[in-house]
C-alpha cells in the first residue's frame, strides 16, 4: 500500500505514511492535511477570510465574538460580513436594510479602504517572497504559481503555502484560506472548500470524479438562466456534461458549450500572470467643472466605456480586470478595481462594472477627473465569452455588435446610445486622455 504525503498546518511537520495521523505527533494539532498529490501541485489561490471584518476585529479585540458587518449606511450595501454574521444569512453586496433585519445585533462599521489597502500590501509582500508569479484578483485574493520554487524554500509548494498562511495569521493578524491544485480554475474552487483558515487540495487524479457530482452552477459564470436552459435539456450535474461529446455541446451552445466541455473536465490552460507584466488600456476625462452628481458622472463614464471598448475591439483585445479612476477637486486619486470571471471588450460589461464601482464612491465629493481602464489583456478569439452566459447579456452583446457594424459603415455619430443622446460632445466639456501601459 502506497504511503500518503501529509503535513501539519500548525507546526509544519510533514512526511509520508501509509496511514497519516489524525493529529500531529509533534504538536497535537488536528489540522493535519493528507493527500496523495500534496507535494506535487504548485498552482494556488489564496483568499483572505472576510478580509475587511478580520482587519477590524484584529484592531478591536472587543469585536472578536460579535457579529460584524462592514458596509455603508441605511441605503448602502454590505462590503463584507464576519462568519458570525453570515450564520444569520448576511452576505456581501446585500442591501444594508436587509442585513440589519437578518442580524439586528450586528456591529456595523464603515469601510476604511486606506487601512485595508495597507494590510493588503503587507500580505502581498509575503506572497512576493514565495514566488515572482503572483496574480492579484482583488485587494484580498490572488493566484500564485510556485512551480520551480522547491529549491528556494527547501520544501514543496504546499509547505511553503502553509508557512505563508501561518505568517499572515501570526504577523499580520488576519486569516487566509488556500486552494492548491494543477490549474487556476480548480485552485479557486479549492480555496472555498474549507473556509475559514482552510487549506484544500484538488489533485489531477480526482479532478473528474470530484467535479462529476457537483451541480453545473458550480462552474463560475453559469448563472440562473443558463442553469435553467441546461436543466431543460436534461443537464443538471457536471458529470452529465462530462458524458457529452465536446462537439455536441459546441453545436448546441456555441462557445459556451466549448467552455463547459473544458471546465467540466477541469481543463484550464490559463497561466498565472504577474501584475507587473499585465498590460492595460485606459481612457480618462478631466472635467472643466468639477462634478459630484452621480447621473452626470455615470453619463461621462458611459462615453468613456464606449471609447475604451472601441479601442479594445480595434486592437482585438479582451481584458479581465476593470479599474475605475477618480481624482477629487483636491487632487486626491482613488482607484477601484473589479476582476471579471471572463474577459470582455464590450461597452455594456465595462459600463455595468464601472458603474458598480462608481456608485460606491459618489458621496457628495466633487471630482475633477474620471477614468476607466482594462488590464489582464489577451487576444480576443472572435467572440466575447460573457456574451454566452445569460440570454439577456447575449442580447445586449448582439445589439452592441450590430451597432458597431452600423458605425463602421456610416460613422460613429450614426447611432447614439439613449443616455448620451443630446449630451454635449466630450471635446466641448472635457479634456480626454487615453493610455496604453
Amino acid at each position: 500500500m502506497a504511503a500518503t504525503p501529509f503535513m501539519c498546518r500548525d507546526c509544519l511537520m510533514h512526511g509520508t505514511a501509509v496511514s497519516p495521523p489524525a493529529r500531529c505527533a509533534q504538536c497535537g494539532s488536528p489540522r493535519v492535511l493528507a493527500h496523495a498529490e500534496l507535494f506535487d501541485l504548485a498552482i494556488a489561490h489564496v483568499d483572505c477570510d472576510a478580509f475587511y471584518a478580520s482587519v477590524e476585529k484584529r484592531d478591536d479585540p472587543g469585536l472578536a465574538d460579535k457579529a460584524l458587518i462592514v458596509g455603508g449606511g441605511q441605503r448602502g450595501v454590505v462590503a463584507t460580513a464576519c462568519y458570525i454574521a453570515r450564520m444569520s444569512g448576511v452576505r456581501s453586496a446585500m442591501p444594508m436594510f436587509q442585513a440589519r433585519r437578518l442580524c439586528p445585533e450586528a456591529v456595523i462599521i464603515k469601510p476604511n479602504m486606506k487601512k485595508y489597502a495597507s494590510v493588503s500590501r503587507e500580505i502581498r509582500a509575503l506572497m512576493d517572497g514565495l514566488t515572482p508569479l503572483v496574480q492579484p484578483l482583488s485587494i484580498d485574493e490572488a493566484f500564485l504559481d510556485l512551480s520551480g520554487t522547491q529549491a528556494l524554500h527547501k520544501a514543496p509548494p504546499a509547505i511553503a503555502l502553509a508557512r505563508f498562511a501561518k505568517r499572515v495569521e501570526t504577523e499580520i493578524g488576519v486569516t487566509a484560506s488556500v486552494g492548491l491544485s494543477h490549474n487556476k480554475f480548480l485552485a479557486k474552487i479549492a480555496s472555498d472548500l474549507d473556509k475559514p483558515r482552510g487549506f484544500a487540495v484538488i489533485g489531477r487524479a480526482e479532478t473528474i470524479p470530484f467535479l462529476a457530482e457537483k451541480p453545473i452552477s458550480f462552474i463560475y459564470g453559469v448563472g440562473k438562466a443558463m442553469t435553467e436552459t441546461l436543466k431543460k435539456d436534461g443537464l443538471v450535474t457536471i458529470g452529465q456534461l462530462q458524458n457529452r461529446a465536446p462537439e455536441d455541446l459546441m453545436r448546441r451552445y456555441g462557445e459556451m458549450g466549448a467552455r463547459l466541455a473544458r471546465l467540466s473536465r477541469g481543463e484550464d490552460p490559463r497561466r498565472v500572470s504577474p501584475e507587473r507584466e499585465t498590460k492595460s488600456v485606459s481612457t480618462e476625462t478631466t472635467f472643466f467643472a468639477d462634478l459630484a452628481d452621480f447621473d452626470a458622472l455615470s453619463t461621462a463614464l458611459l462615453s468613456l466605456c464606449e471609447r475604451l471598448s472601441e479601442r479594445l475591439k480595434k486592437q482585438m483585445l479582451v481584458g479581465d480586470t476593470v479599474t475605475l479612476k477618480l481624482k477629487t477637486a483636491g487632487f486626491r486619486t482613488r482607484t477601484r478595481a473589479q476582476h471579471l470571471m471572463m474577459p470582455t471588450q464590450l461597452t455594456t460589461t465595462l459600463y455595468q462594472t464601472g458603474l458598480q464601482l462608481l456608485a460606491r464612491e459618489v458621496d457628495g465629493t466633487a471630482f475633477r477627473l474620471l477614468g476607466i481602464g482594462v488590464s489582464g489583456l489577451e487576444v480576443a478569439d472572435g467572440t466575447d465569452p460573457v456574451d454566452l452566459i445569460e440570454p439577456l447579456i447575449a442580447r445586449k452583446a448582439a445589439a452592441e455588435r450590430a451597432m458597431d457594424k452600423v458605425r463602421d459603415k456610416f460613422g460613429r455619430e450614426a447611432l447614439v446610445r439613449g443616455k448620451l443622446y443630446k449630451q454635449p460632445k466630450p471635446r466641448d466639456t472635457q479634456v480626454e486622455m487615453e493610455d496604453d501601459d
